[in-house]
């Protein structure tokens, strides 16, 4: 395992079958990208750090869905909405 900064170290994919209790322990707090002859092929981090990661790309998604959603509505005329029951309606169910 070699160490690219205080947070981050490389490992070999070869190296990761024998390495893995001490990676587990490692894992806890440093990120770890693993390599095939020397080119980067994936990167394994804590679960609660990949939580949040998730969290926080789901939280600037939504808020960019929804300025785009504003923006939309406030362009748009009245008139190009359909209700939701005209919506119904043109998909066939009622």
């Amino acid at each position: 395992m070699l160490a690219v900064d205080e947070h981050t170290a490389l490992i070999g994919l070869s190296e990761l079958r024998t390495a893995a209790p001490k990676l587990l322990k490692y894992l806890q707090t440093h990120k770890v990208i693993l390599t095939r002859r020397n080119k980067p092929v994936g990167i394994l981090i804590d679960y609660d750090e990949f939580k949040k990661m998730e969290t926080l790309i789901e939280l600037i998604e939504d808020t960019v869905l929804g300025q785009m959603a504003e923006e939309r509505r406030k362009g748009a005329k009245k008139e190009s909405y359909l209700s939701h029951e005209q919506m119904k309606r043109r998909v066939g169910l009622k």
